[in-house]
């Protein structure tokens, strides 16, 4: 009996459909279709895979002269653990790379949206541009809604685009020959990316302050003009600092997932399944806190400590989160 014969019949035997076995493979179900037709031959790593949920050796897959009665006793597998191919690991990381790109740009209009608001109403109060104080801010809300509008867009879009990937976030997964090693060296390959861009991030956004401190002990404390302009480039400073920290960090979490290392092993995913809503409740607050306090004091200068301080703080929440439910 040949691999296609075989197949079809220990499918049947399964009782799955071929979208089913599809599916388990993480193939099309042309792939087996193909393969049950004898049209094509799977690799080496999928017949070891197949092996595997049928409980056979891959001897008695391969091998015409091996009888059925050869087959190895029954592997309970785990019907839960999705496979990933080298295809499929491919464009995985090729997808994270261009959207890593695209978030981490919306990430910085968000954090400079307010910039131009500040600049005008500063510029305005202070006697340096000849605008009325609502021509000011209707100018700089305008471009502070179109910033974050572009933003969101661009979070939706990227969203869309990995959604067909969100189960290496969630689900534990096995990958086929060949797929870690390959992964193990494009992160290699990124080590050094990642750290310089990491380090350069992080210095940016401690350094951001000291404009702030320049202007107190440099310039006359009555020109607070030159404290409005010192906030502006502190938010463009910590703008570019994210973009370099979000673009890095969200590459090298495309390795971590494909690889279970982490905050995506497989202990994390069963907490994160438990704990996903928290993020989403948690800075939906905290955005909706961010504006209503910057609208309503219309101190744009300070209101972004909300994000630093939210940032550090959702560490905290998380984890507190995770003791209850362990101590539970």
């Amino acid at each position: 009996m040949i691999f296609a014969d075989k197949l079809i019949e220990l499918r049947k035997k399964a009782g799955w459909s071929q979208e089913e076995l599809a599916d388990k493979m993480g193939v099309s179900r042309q792939s087996i279709s193909k393969w049950e037709s004898a049209q094509s031959m799977p690799d080496m790593g999928r017949v070891v895979r197949l092996a595997q949920l049928f409980g056979v050796s891959t001897d008695y897959l391969l091998r015409e002269d091996v009888a059925q009665s050869e087959e190895i006793a029954v592997v309970e597998t785990d019907a839960e653990v999705r496979t990933v191919s080298m295809e499929e690991a491919n464009a995985f990381l090729s997808l994270r790379d261009i959207t890593s790109r695209r978030i981490a740009i919306g990430v910085m209009l968000c954090i400079l949206s307010p910039v131009l608001l500040i600049l005008l109403a500063g510029a305005q109060q202070y006697g340096r541009l000849g605008l009325t104080q609502e021509q000011a801010a209707g100018l700089g809300l305008v471009v502070l809604m179109l910033m974050v509008g572009g933003a969101v867009a661009i979070f939706i879009q990227s969203g869309i685009r990995l959604n067909r990937f969100e189960y290496l976030e969630k689900e534990p997964i096995e990958t086929l020959y060949g797929v870690d090693g390959m992964v193990r060296e494009r992160r290699e390959r990124f080590q050094p990316t990642y750290s310089s861009q990491l380090t350069v991030g992080v210095v940016l956004c401690v350094v951001s302050v000291i404009p702030l401190f320049l202007v107190g002990m440099i310039l006359k404390p009555q020109d607070e003009f030159a404290q409005v302009v010192s906030v502006a480039v502190l938010l463009t400073l910590v703008a570019i600092g994210v973009l370099l920290l979000v673009r890095v960090s969200s590459v090298w979490t495309g390795f971590q997932m494909l690889l279970e290392e982490g905050d995506y092993t497989r202990e994390e995913k069963s907490d994160r399944k438990e704990h996903g809503y928290i993020a989403g409740v948690y800075w939906l607050l905290v955005t909706a806190g961010y504006l209503a306090w910057s609208f309503i004091s219309k101190d744009w200068q300070r209101t972004w400590i909300v994000w630093p301080v939210a940032g550090v703080a959702f560490g905290a929440v998380y984890a507190l989160a995770r003791a209850i439910r362990r101590k539970g």
